[in-house]
């Protein structure tokens, strides 16, 4: 059965690409808008409330996905270490630096680049200055005018795991080679340990349990996710003209590439997975926003909350092209693979998002 389903996506890539990827997109932006879902929220709950519930909905949707993505591989579905993720060259400085940048970045702008998507669709002016000039300086850092001084401060940064017999940077490849264990069980040892301690750390908590809303959207996006690396590794074709990239949902460099799309669509041919799911997200939002009766516009307050917004953005610009993904890009997609630069990231934008959070109170 997935032998066949496989063969009929790679037939019509594009096709399956296009509407499967705006599908997940819209799916995602309905539940990330009708739940609540916010990363930059969930810090902002702990460091006022003492409240873990939307931090605890984050990490279900990250248990989830390394679940799905487990499962994934050993379907043999696609080869997952083929992923940009687990590339053996680990650039913990960029991992970190980034991280940092964008945990900044999003609670200046009132969230990152996925909840900026839901409240553009719901019709907040601002989220769309956000994302525009997110998407200029994702663009600028990587192949722009900030490219060269990413690849000059960075490069010495980076540390080549394939040196010390490590094939990619996944947890499991990591701990085979401190421990001597074969990879395909410390792989399978670290999916058990790391999605097993998050389920519990979840589910321990009665509050948690209770709220189901924060528990429909850790599940339901952590199989968002699951199913956009579902999609894209049906799509995955190593023999194609133009390979499908092996990825699910990440939004800082697509939301440059739609940029890119919108203006030179007719050079570019079918639009790409990141793009599509951002579209998709973009109208997710727009349709929880309609269903709540929360369609109107707004924008921004005054001058001090406009610089506040356009210098997060810039931020998350830079800093979601230096760690390779955003709050969802890395923290979510990146982190379902157990790539160490993802978990790296992860816990850098937390401490980005910890400091911007004490920043703004210090401006209030």
């Amino acid at each position: 059965m997935l032998e066949l389903w496989k063969e009929t996506v790679v037939e019509q890539a594009a096709f399956y690409i296009g509407w499967g990827g705006l599908l997940i997109g819209l799916i995602f932006g309905f539940i990330v808008y009708r739940t609540n879902f916010c990363t930059m929220g969930s810090i902002s709950d702990i460091l006022s409330f003492g409240d873990f519930k939307r931090f605890r909905a984050w990490l279900l949707a990250g248990a989830v996905g390394i679940i799905g993505v487990a499962l994934i591989g050993r379907a043999e579905i696609a080869e997952m270490g083929q992923t940009m993720y687990l590339a053996p060259s680990f650039a913990w400085g960029a991992n970190i630096a980034g991280g940092l940048l964008f945990g900044f970045g999003m609670v200046f702008s009132g969230g990152c680049i996925s909840r900026n998507l839901v409240r553009a669709g719901g019709g907040d002016l601002r989220s769309i200055v956000v994302l525009l000039i997110t998407g200029i300086f994702a663009y600028m850092t990587i192949g722009g005018l900030l490219g060269p001084l990413r690849v000059l401060v960075f490069t010495p940064m980076t540390t080549d795991l394939g040196a010390a017999g490590m094939e990619t940077q996944s947890l499991g490849d990591v701990v085979a080679a401190l421990t001597g264990m074969d990879p395909a069980t410390a792989s399978l040892a670290s999916v058990i340990a790391v999605a097993g301690a998050i389920l519990v750390y979840c589910f321990m908590d009665a509050s948690f349990r209770g709220s189901a809303r924060n528990v429909i959207a850790g599940v339901g996006i952590g199989l968002c996710v699951v199913a956009g690396w579902f999609l894209t590794a049906l799509a995955f074709d190593d023999f194609a003209d133009v390979p499908v990239q092996l990825i699910s949902l990440s939004f800082v460099r697509p939301a440059g590439d739609t940029l890119d799309y919108a203006m030179r669509f007719t050079a570019l041919g079918p639009p790409g997975f990141g793009i599509v799911t951002l579209a998709g997200t973009l109208i997710g939002g727009f349709l929880g926003a309609l269903s709540m009766g929360r369609l109107h516009l707004t924008t921004f307050a005054d001058k001090a909350d406009s610089i506040r917004n356009m210098l997060g953005a810039a931020l998350m610009g830079v800093g979601g092209v230096l760690a390779l993904g955003c709050t969802v890009g890395q923290a979510l997609t990146g982190f379902s693979t157990l790539a160490v630069g993802s978990i790296l990231t992860f816990v850098f934008i937390v401490l980005g998002g910890i400091v911007g959070v004490k920043a703004m109170e210090q401006l209030a």
